[in-house]
Formats: C-alpha cells, structure tokens, sequence
C-alpha cells in the first residue's frame, strides 16, 4: 500500500399521503419537496441526540474498553411542512479534533433550515477515542508510516458512526416529516472526506467489516435501515476514505451512478492539497456522473468565507441542491 496516499489524513485537521416502503423507510409519494428562496421560518435547535453508540479501547481494539453515547443536533424549520428534505453535516478537525458546534457548521446548518431543510450536525468518535478496527485495517497498517496510524485507525470508526447517524434519521424521518427520496450529506475537510465516503460507498462498507461479536455496540445502530444519498457537498475534503477500500479489499466504488457532488477547494490549500479537487473531478468526469467544481481562487484550508460571484459557499451548495434533486423553489 503506497503511505503517500495517506499523507493528507494526518494533516486533515432529506402534501401526500405518507408510506413506507419495501426498505422500511419514510416516503412522501413521488412529489419533490418545497424550500425557500430566502430566510423564512425560525430554527429549532435540539442538542445531543443519541443516535447510536460505540466502543472506546484503552489501545487498539484491546478487551479493556467502554461504551460511549455518540450525539447529534437537529435543526428543524418551524412549519407545518410534511414533505422535507434532509441536510446531514460533519465537522472537519483531522479526524482528531472538532465538534458538531463548529461556527461554520452551525451557520450552514441554520442557513438550510431557515429555508425549509430537517438539518442534522453529528459528532463521531475520533482518533483519541480509539474506536475499534477491522482486522483488515490492521494487517493493512504495516504499511503506513508510524506518525500516521493515529489518524489511519481514526478512519474507521468516524465513517461507522457517520453511517450509524444517517440510519438513524432514516429510521426516525417520520417523525421529523422528511421524505427520503431527497438526502444530501456534506461538510468541511475531514468532515467532507467522510460524506464522500458514506455517499458513495456500499450499504455494507464502513458497517459489516466487524460482527457484533467484536463490537456489540453495533447492535445501537439501526442495521437494516437503508439509504440512498442524493448529494454530498464537500468543503475541501478527498476521496481518501473510499481509496482505503479499494487498496485493502481490492474493489473500488466510483460508477455513473456516484451521488452528484459539489466540489468547493482553495487552490492555495497546504492541509488538504488543491490536486484532491482535481482528482476527484477527474474520477467524475472518468463515470460520467454530475458534479459542480468551484476552484477557490487563491484560498486556503478552511475557506468557509469564500464567495463566488457574490455568492457564499452556502448560497451556491443551496443552488446545487435543489437543481440536482429538482426541488420546488418559493
């Protein structure tokens, strides 16, 4: 396994009779869901939901270990809406650091709910958490150099609990009135890199590499639900997480049928290099499937100022958004 393509790992600091279908998920007929051009209805903020739970070993998958909670936050638009899209966010921080409470994600996450999204912001365990590791990714390790198997291991376990999280919303989407034909997954950095992974990624990836036997706090995590992600926004991020599957089974998931993407990256990016952009056109471009690249001009990591054309990262994702799932727009 080439060690160069983990390099950036280390420094990477969703009005009709409502149904369920044949998957068990909450579905609004086949009209697309009405948003708002424009701030419109007021945002209630839940904090630290439990979705689910995961293990924590004193050192790599040692029998020594606890059980944590793993929370999210809900922003809800105040209406009376039964038809709504969903927003999933993940905060950046090198899969070491950072929180569901990052500014930027809360900006983006009341931007999208003022407008009529169902917005949730996760945590995830990461690197000093020491969530348990397929056997696999181990066997694997002895390839990647010493400083950067911290953040190696920390892969793993943020893309289960970021799956776990997204069940979760499927599971409970009635309840939160979301239709969910129309699901967009997205954040900044690290956070960008595990919405690429669990868009585009299998049902079973990043889940059924480890048996309940090895990790029972699995059993947590709304294991038959299922999904089908829309779109992903990514801020800065790369398709790490899904070359990490392909180096260690030997398979690889980009087709035509990869959710569309909005790629956003400063060019002047020293973290997370400029070319991770390029190359993730690149791979869409290879399957012909649809993204939107916007090569932030002269900008480094962490750009969530950037604007284009006077309009801000938020304004431009929002665009995106509702022309690839052809949402109603008032």
């Amino acid at each position: 396994m080439n060690n160069n393509i983990f390099m950036s790992l280390l420094l990477m600091p969703f009005l009709l009779a409502c149904n369920k279908d044949d998957d068990n998920n909450f579905t609004i007929g086949s009209a697309a869901p009405t948003v708002k051009q424009e701030v419109t209805y007021e945002v209630i903020i839940t904090e630290d939901i439990t979705y689910g739970e995961g293990l924590t070993h004193e050192s790599l998958n040692s029998s020594n270990s606890s059980v944590m909670p793993l929370f999210m936050d809900s922003y809800v638009p105040e209406n009376n809406l039964q038809n709504r899209p969903v927003l999933m966010l993940i905060h950046g921080g090198g899969f070491t650091g950072g929180t569901k409470q990052q500014e930027p994600i809360v900006d983006m996450a009341n931007y999208f709910a003022a407008r009529g999204f169902v917005v949730f912001s996760i945590d995830y365990r990461l690197r000093g958490d020491k969530g348990t590791v397929p056997q696999e990714w181990i066997a694997a390790s002895s390839n990647i150099a010493p400083q950067n198997l911290g953040q190696f291991f920390a892969v793993y376990p943020a893309h289960r609990d970021a799956k776990a999280a997204l069940r979760w919303i499927l599971a409970n989407a009635e309840n939160y009135h979301i239709n969910t034909d129309y699901i967009t997954v997205g954040g900044g950095s690290a956070g960008a890199t595990t919405s690429i992974g669990i868009g585009i990624s299998d049902l079973d990836d990043y889940k059924d590499e480890l048996s309940i036997n090895e990790d029972r706090t699995l059993s947590s995590t709304n294991l038959s639900q299922t999904y089908e992600v829309k779109t992903i926004l990514d801020f800065w991020g790369s398709d790490n997480s899904i070359e990490i599957l392909e180096l260690i089974y030997g398979y690889q998931r980009f087709d035509q049928n990869i959710p569309a993407i909005f790629i956003a990256h400063g060019t002047n990016d020293t973290t997370v290099p400029f070319s991770n952009a390029d190359d993730l056109k690149a791979l869409y471009e290879l399957n012909n499937a649809e993204f939107i690249y916007y090569p932030l001009q002269g900008k480094g990591h962490g750009a969530w100022s950037a604007t284009v054309g006077e309009k801000s990262l938020s304004d431009l994702s929002f665009d995106f958004i509702v022309d690839i799932q052809n949402l109603n727009v008032e």
